[in-house]
């Protein structure tokens, strides 16, 4: 093989240079291109490994190319999640910009040191694939067939491994699907809630929903005002009292990623307005239902629900069956 000198000398770092910054730079302005991905693959799994082993041993007699290679891979699974720890400890945290930079730094840093010592080495190691090479490299033709078969089936197995790593990342699994159902107080905070008011006082509340169903949804929302207690001796709840209370609604919206880089953002939120005018210890309860709501029984002459089917709603969600919020409000006469 002729002897390499300039850049072809260290044609492997050089790219290894490049293609981090070509992520970079895919990541902010084509962030859903397949070369990103294949990319984030070496970038993660063997960049890191690479350019750290041939700077620890840029002598060619220090390891043969199988052992690099091995070598690559395995120490790039225990440097990313090292500078993972230790972004972990710092104002940046665990995030897709921190890593990517913490990343690329590394890969450029010991690229850089990986040149000088190759520079200085007496034999550098230099890639340069020919199936010649790769013979000599295996001892292919003074090998039994049991090394060969071992050979084989190893290079078979680091193939598969890439392959089916790739699979996973390219058709990553759906995340959790779920809802977020929350209640601020009238600043929008959550802090100042109503839970103190006089008979007929003003109470109000925001009402928040954000969709991470994966879907389109239609919320239901119903408000109860629930006189409840628990029965320590049954281990029951106990319902006495419970009346539809104004401003039930429906709304419905679209999906809403996960958005864990950026900052939290509402989907929808209404200011609901309430009062009450029994004095006492009460509950008032939120309850979400998705696509469409319970029917309800008979109203009762009373208006009071408690002792209709009605009540499993509030059990429901004292259960955690149905999804739901409370707010515990004293009333004063």
């Amino acid at each position: 093989m002729e002897e390499l000198t300039g850049v072809r000398k260290h044609w492997d770092l050089v790219t290894v240079v490049m293609l981090s910054l070509l992520l970079d730079f895919l990541i902010a302005y084509a962030p859903e291109s397949i070369l990103r991905k294949a990319l984030g693959l070496a970038f993660v799994l063997f960049f890191p490994g690479y350019v750290f082993i041939t700077a620890l041993f840029p002598e060619k007699r220090e390891l043969d190319n199988l052992e690099r290679l091995a070598l690559s891979f395995g120490l790039s699974i225990a440097i990313v999640p090292l500078i993972g720890l230790g972004l972990n400890f710092t104002p940046w945290g665990i995030r897709l910009t921190p890593i990517l930079v913490s990343l690329t730094l590394f890969n450029v840093a010991f690229a850089a040191i990986a040149i000088y010592r190759r520079g200085k080495a007496v034999e550098p190691w230099v890639p340069w694939i020919t199936i010649e090479r790769i013979k000599k490299e295996l001892e292919w033709e003074e090998s039994s067939r049991l090394d060969r078969a071992l050979t084989v089936i190893l290079i078979v197995s680091i193939i598969a491994s890439i392959g089916a790593l790739a699979y996973v990342i390219s058709h990553p699994r759906q995340g959790e699907e779920f809802t977020e159902f929350y209640i601020l107080g009238p600043e929008g905070k959550a802090a100042d809630y109503p839970t103190k008011l006089r008979a007929g006082q003003e109470g109000r509340v925001i009402i928040g929903i954000v969709n991470h169903e994966g879907r389109n949804v239609t919320y239901y929302v119903q408000i109860w005002l629930v006189n409840l207690t628990w029965d320590n001796s049954t281990n029951t709840t106990m319902v006495y009292e419970m009346y539809p209370m104004p401003g039930w609604f429906n709304v419905t919206l679209p999906h809403v990623p996960v958005n864990i880089e950026g900052n939290w953002t509402p989907q929808f939120e209404t200011n609901y307005t309430f009062r009450i005018d029994r004095p006492g210890k009460w509950q008032v309860w939120f309850l979400l239902f998705k696509d469409e709501q319970p029917e309800l029984p008979a109203a009762p002459p009373d208006g009071n629900y408690a002792e209709t089917e009605a009540k499993n709603l509030i059990l429901g969600a004292i259960d955690g069956t149905i999804q739901s919020l409370k707010l515990n409000v004293e009333v004063a006469g």
